[in-house]
């Protein structure tokens, strides 16, 4: 299991970042002891991974490179 930080490592995002999607419910999380410590298990962050590959791929797919779009967001 990975604390919100180790998450955050994973992703290159902010722990910020992390408890937002954790509190969105798009990564699962719990809570685990007696001071509520947020824990994720490594399956499920790499479930999340996939699905925004997949999301990613689709929408990528969706929009197609136009001529001039080629300018890094």
């Amino acid at each position: 299991m990975l604390d919100l930080d180790a998450v955050a490592t994973d992703l290159a995002i902010s722990r910020a970042q992390v408890y937002a999607l954790v509190r969105r419910g798009d990564l699962p999380a719990g809570k685990i002891g007696g001071r509520g410590q947020w824990r994720v298990r490594r399956a499920d962050l790499e479930e999340y991974i996939e699905r925004t590959w997949a999301a990613t791929a689709s929408w990528i797919a969706d929009h197609p490179l136009s001529e001039g779009d080629d300018e890094v967001e």
